[in-house]
């Protein structure tokens, strides 16, 4: 591959470029009118504008970026994060024109992408999966029978969701019956299908996900886990690797089955295999991202591996560049999403970038997607950078976060770095004794 065309933006462009660039690989910049002086766009080979500010006319817009691909002779299109990176139509097209569209094969996407009929591809393969329902509820009716079976309280989810989207939790019959409708509703205008299913809520729950990679050969290994158990509605705020709750004896074999899940769907390229962990560690099969994760560079810092340049000698069809006895995992790793947003309502914060410093340190990794005098708009998601920060103890990991944001500039727009001073004092996390419901019961409304 000489020329990748990236069809995304922030952050993500940017490190993508960075693999490229040391690879010898040209770089083609699709952006919006909104984005033209950002600094991705100024990153790449070259850049082109695809359309107007808002999402469905420029990074939702399909034809537009095949249209530069082709154009531009690219051999390849890195989706990255979120837009088209799981649509499998776009990558199926991406194939049709002879461009290597580098991430698993369509028919992969569309399998997983499906909540409902990934519960059942797992289920046949062996994995545990959470209790619930392997079929759409079609009715009030058979959503209530089933919600009775297993007991309230329930997780009413859209087939098709993704990211906390369409995902209600009911507490009880009359939340089900309040819930139900509207959710049906949501997930057909989100996600163009209303298929909804249930889930048995689990209390006092940690999320740990497996980075897994496949090749075209067959081959598939673990890079060893995250803890996403920091959320706020469903959204990761912090990741973090190891988990510091898992016993070495579950982490194994959350590992094994990770590999085994992606195995059963004969998986190519970098996914990630998302589990629920209950109080006495036992774990269930959620979902599968058939993506780059946002979160991927903790997975980078503690293997030392560059996962872009994986996916990129995968979709050429190399094989894996390490087995899984070659792979190691070293020291600590933990990541914060800086957002713009207020800190108090959570509110996105848009708005010019006048002041953005900070240390550099070792151990500290910054994938910024601003810069000092950028502004954040209203059109798309508020992530100005990810804080990665790196010890060989989670205890250096952690004072390397402390320094960072105490120490860190950033004006003119509101920040959730606050928050972040906060939970970095909290004994709950600072013990790893943390559930996806922590920032909700202990520190936010």
């Amino acid at each position: 591959m000489q020329r990748i065309l990236i069809a995304n933006r922030g952050e993500i462009a940017l490190r993508i470029i960075k693999t490229c660039q040391a690879m010898g690989i040209e770089t083609i910049a699709v952006y919006s009118e909104a984005d033209k002086e950002m600094p991705f766009v100024k990153a790449a080979t070259k850049a082109v504008c695809i359309g107007e500010p808002q999402v469905k006319q420029s990074y939702l817009k399909a034809e537009k970026i095949l249209e530069a691909a082709i154009a531009e002779e690219v051999d390849a299109i890195h989706p990255g994060y979120g837009f088209l990176s799981e649509n499998a139509a776009f990558a199926k097209q991406v194939n049709e024109k002879g461009i290597f569209f580098i991430g698993p094969k369509p028919e992969t996407i569309e399998l997983m992408g499906d909540k409902i009929i990934s519960r059942q591809t797992m289920e046949k393969a062996g994995i545990p999966v959470v209790p619930g329902s392997s079929n759409d509820l079609k009715t009030i009716d058979a959503a209530l029978e089933l919600a009775e079976e297993i007991g309230y309280p329930v997780m009413l989810k859209a087939s098709g969701g993704g990211g906390g989207i369409g995902m209600v939790l009911c507490e009880n019959e009359q939340a089900l019956v309040k819930s139900y409708a509207s959710t049906k509703s949501r997930a057909n205008a989100y996600f163009g299908s209303d298929e909804v299913f249930i889930e048995k809520y689990i209390s006092n729950a940690r999320h740990v996900e497996v980075q897994v990679f496949g090749d075209q050969n067959g081959n598939v290994v673990h890079l060893y886990e995250r803890d996403c158990s920091v959320q706020r509605r469903h959204q990761k705020v912090i990741e973090e690797s190891p988990s510091p709750f898992l016993s070495e004896s579950v982490r194994k074999s959350m590992y094994d089955t990770a590999v085994k899940a992606a195995q059963a769907v004969n998986y190519s390229n970098a996914g990630t295999i998302e589990f629920i962990v209950d109080e006495q560690e036992n774990f269930y099969f959620l979902e599968m991202n058939t993506r780059l994760q946002v979160e991927h560079p903790v997975t980078e810092m503690i293997t030392g591996l560059d996962l872009v340049k994986w996916q990129i000698l995968v979709a050429r069809g190399e094989s894996l560049p390490l087995l899984q006895p070659e792979i190691y995992s070293s020291g600590h790793a933990i990541e914060f999403r800086l957002y713009a947003e207020d800190p108090v309502r959570f509110f996105p914060s848009p708005g010019k970038i006048t002041a953005f410093k900070w240390n550099q340190q070792k151990e500290v990794r910054v994938d910024a997607g601003y810069e000092e005098g950028g502004t954040v708009t209203p059109f798309y998601d508020p992530l100005i950078a990810k804080c990665v920060f790196y010890g060989s103890t989670r205890k250096e990991a952690i004072a390397a976060a402390k320094s960072f944001f105490k120490e860190l500039t950033i004006e003119g727009i509101k920040t959730n770095a606050p928050l972040f001073q906060t939970i970095l004092t909290n004994e709950d996390f600072l013990n790893g004794e943390y559930t996806t419901s922590f920032l909700t019961n202990k520190l936010v409304n």
